[in-house]
């Protein structure tokens, strides 16, 4: 007996208030700041 899987996948539409849009890009500067010191800790360790 063969079994399928289905594959499901769901898109959304995000409209952010400008208030929003500052917050977020404020967010993931941070995040992206944090990623790259950490990556950067990490090669230094490989080094």
């Amino acid at each position: 007996m063969k079994t399928t899987r289905v594959k499901r996948a769901f898109k959304y539409r995000f409209y952010p208030t400008d208030a929003q849009a500052a917050e977020l890009s404020r967010t993931f500067g941070c995040v992206r700041k944090v990623y790259n010191l950490a990556l950067a800790a990490r090669t230094e360790a490989w080094t």
